[in-house]
């Protein structure tokens, strides 16, 4: 399996990245960002470009990948809507839009959030945007798998990009043990949440009772649970 990902210098993406570069199912890795990884790996492939959204440079070859792992994403503290519009919904869909069209049987899997509203139709501005987000994405002519995570627990080094989650993760840490106790299915971890998104792109067609197109931290650990590394 060829797999793209987007955001991999994330804290999310950084587990996606080390999953996939130790899955011995997937041959190629393409990362495709704005910053390199500083990751060195014989199947990894970094396309370092200020416009994420420009795919011209691999247009003849997007139909060799199988999956596509979106993990790209910003919060929304402080952003006006269309800001954040233009970097949730537009940029996502820029990317997803020629991919679809290169290859119908490609997964998408889209890191997106616990809260979502699907109906954008809630007061919340980022759960509206990313609901319509995950909307269009699911109309696409491919198949798309949209992942909510609650709590992420960042492993084997992987780190936030953003200050307060840094200092959030770091104030929570000695007490994750206890939390993960009394609301297991609110936490997941950045292992888990690459490993089930792996078992995702991998399964091929899928029983939506098994594997649901909207997964919860709740199917998210389980799908990580039986597909182990």
């Amino acid at each position: 399996m060829n797999v793209i990902i987007f955001g991999a210098s994330g804290m999310v993406g950084q587990g996606v990245l080390r999953e996939c570069l130790l899955d011995e199912r997937v041959g190629r890795v393409l990362v495709i960002g704005r910053t390199g990884t500083g990751v060195e790996h014989a199947k990894l492939r970094e396309l370092v470009q200020a416009d994420t959204a420009d795919l011209s440079a691999v247009a003849d070859e997007l139909a060799e990948y199988d999956a596509c792992f979106f993990c790209l994403g910003v919060s929304a503290a402080g952003m006006s809507e269309d800001a954040y519009r233009a970097i949730t919904y537009d940029l996502t869909l820029a990317v997803a839009r020629p991919l679809a069209e290169a290859n119908h049987g490609l997964v998408f899997c889209y890191v997106s959030g616990a809260g979502t509203d699907s109906s954008e139709q809630g007061r919340a501005m980022w759960a509206r945007v990313k609901g319509r987000t995950e909307n269009e994405l699911l109309r696409l002519p491919f198949r798309a798998h949209m992942f909510r995570p609650g709590f992420i627990q960042p492993l084997h080094g992987a780190v936030s990009k953003t200050r307060f989650y840094r200092i959030a993760y770091t104030v929570l840490g000695p007490v994750l043990p206890l939390i993960r106790r009394l609301a297991p299915n609110h936490v997941t971890s950045t292992e888990q949440l690459a490993r089930a998104m792996l078992a995702v792109a991998t399964a091929g067609p899928v029983d939506p009772a098994d594997t649901p197109h909207v997964l919860d931290p709740a199917a998210i650990n389980r799908l990580a649970a039986q597909h182990p590394a």
